[in-house]
């Protein structure tokens, strides 16, 4: 009876020993946090992954920033030199020594040299008129068909110009003074028409273009409409000035004009003809702008370093862009500047920006040779003053074209070409990521679900543990 006891008592131990040893293993009751266990499982799975994307995401960032930094650089530098050189400060600017007389620009890309003398006589007019007084803008004025021809008016005579067409302008009844100003200034006639609330009364004025051909007569169709016709010598209305041309000597030579807008009497000059100076003339002249282009091409070269250095470090060894097509393509490009020819139709000294002074080193960079460039400006000051015009060619015009050509987004082979690459593959790097965090949540999800049955089943276990063990104490109760 003993040796039953004893072994019935080392089984019974055995046993509660091998059950608790199976819950702890599956951690029932142990304070295990089953849904972190689950979710540390899942991040471990794709840990390796996400990691790649990180970098692969964190790179590219990296590149499309370096890369947009030099693209800004390059539309920095282009800016500023187009307004520079559309700012007409480095050209040889015109100026008219007395100033009410005329205004002068530069027109086209030619550079105008010398000295001109300019004597006005006559600025070109238009013919002004004043029509027949009525009580107000509002009154009505007949009906019927207004015909306007254009010629010459002289005195009391008027020459028609048959190569101008007249002009109708149809009347309805109840028109008014304003509704006929209305009317003409429709009709595309040239002439500007308003209603002027004198002193008198109400009168409808008409003013003509400039030029002694675009004076004007008035012909009424219908008697009722006879208060608004005019012609030289008729009572109704008052010529207040009679069309011309401008009449002008440039170093002598004597010029007509039917417009004040002269721009072929000096070559690559627009006059704005403004006044008359009839026995003192004026003279036309041009600065000289050396000084101006010497300070611009200083300002141009250190721009131009600023950019290659940025560029030398973006693809240098373990640089951002060391193998990027554009970036290598770009410093090809700013390597052939100062060599490139950006005059070609030229036939003095300046043709190329090495010309100006321009020199690449070995690293890429430039430095400006001061001596050369003053030699240019000495041997061809109108050369150099035409390269820096608006045009197709020119300095800017070939800066520029390299600054288009690197931020074309349609060549694989450009700064913009890589900057659209590497953000399209950003694009896919957060695609995969999402696709990635998806899995990985999946995963999570399944296992806690795993995890949660687990446990429901350890709580079973542990239930029929407890009994067991009571069971067991009941035993060896009764057994003592």
């Amino acid at each position: 009876m003993a040796t039953t006891t004893s072994t019935t008592s080392t089984t019974s131990a055995s046993s509660t020993l091998k059950t608790t040893s199976l819950v702890t293993a599956l951690g029932g009751g142990s304070g295990i946090d089953m849904a972190a266990l689950a979710n540390n499982l899942a991040t471990a799975q794709f840990e390796a992954r996400s990691a790649r994307l990180t970098d692969k995401s964190e790179t590219l960032t990296t590149k499309v920033s370096t890369a947009s930094n030099i693209k800004s650089m390059l539309l920095s530098l282009d800016t500023s030199l187009g307004t520079l050189v559309r700012s007409g400060s480095l050209a040889r600017t015109p100026s008219v020594a007395n100033s009410s007389v005329a205004t002068a620009t530069l027109s086209g890309s030619s550079q105008p040299t010398g000295s001109y003398s300019l004597e006005v006589t006559q600025v070109a007019n238009g013919q002004r008129l004043a029509g027949s007084v009525y009580g107000s803008s509002t009154s009505t004025v007949g009906a019927g068909t207004l015909t306007l021809r254009f010629g010459t008016v002289a005195g009391s005579s008027f020459t028609e110009d048959t190569s101008q067409s007249s002009i109708d302008i149809t009347v309805e009844s109840g028109d008014t003074l304003a509704d006929v100003a209305t009317a003409i200034n429709a009709s595309g006639a040239g002439i500007t028409a308003y209603v002027a609330t004198t002193s008198s009364g109400a009168q409808l004025v008409l003013k003509g273009q400039e030029g002694t051909t675009n004076g004007f007569i008035i012909e009424a169709g219908d008697s009722s409409l006879s208060n608004l016709a005019w012609s030289p010598g008729a009572s109704t209305g008052t010529l207040l000035a009679t069309a011309q041309d401008a009449t002008f000597e440039i170093d002598g030579l004597s010029y007509t004009s039917a417009s004040n807008t002269i721009t072929d009497a000096i070559p690559g000059v627009k006059l704005q003809l403004t006044g008359t100076n009839s026995g003192t003339p004026t003279t036309v002249s041009f600065s000289d702008p050396s000084d101006s282009i010497a300070s611009s091409m200083q300002d141009f070269t250190d721009a131009l370093n600023e950019l290659m250095t940025e560029l030398n470090t973006a693809t240098a060894l373990g640089g951002d862009l060391v193998n990027d097509a554009g970036a290598r393509s770009l410093k090809r490009a700013l390597a052939g500047l100062a060599g490139t020819t950006v005059m070609p139709n030229a036939t003095g000294a300046a043709k190329t920006l090495a010309d100006l002074g321009l020199s690449t080193q070995r690293d890429g960079t430039f430095t400006l040779d001061t001596s050369r460039l003053s030699a240019t400006l000495a041997a061809d000051p109108e050369g150099v003053a035409a390269m820096f015009t608006n045009g197709v060619y020119g300095v800017y015009a070939s800066y520029d074209k390299i600054y288009r050509a690197a931020i074309s987004t349609t060549n694989s082979n450009s700064l913009g070409g890589s900057i659209t690459r590497y953000n399209k593959q950003l694009t896919q790097v957060t695609e995969d990521q999402s696709d990635l965090a998806t899995q990985q949540e999946a995963l999570r999800a399944r296992l806690a679900s795993q995890f949660t049955v687990s446990e429901s089943r350890i709580g079973v276990l542990k239930s029929t543990l407890t009994m067991i063990e009571n069971q067991i104490a009941q035993w060896n109760k009764s057994s003592s």
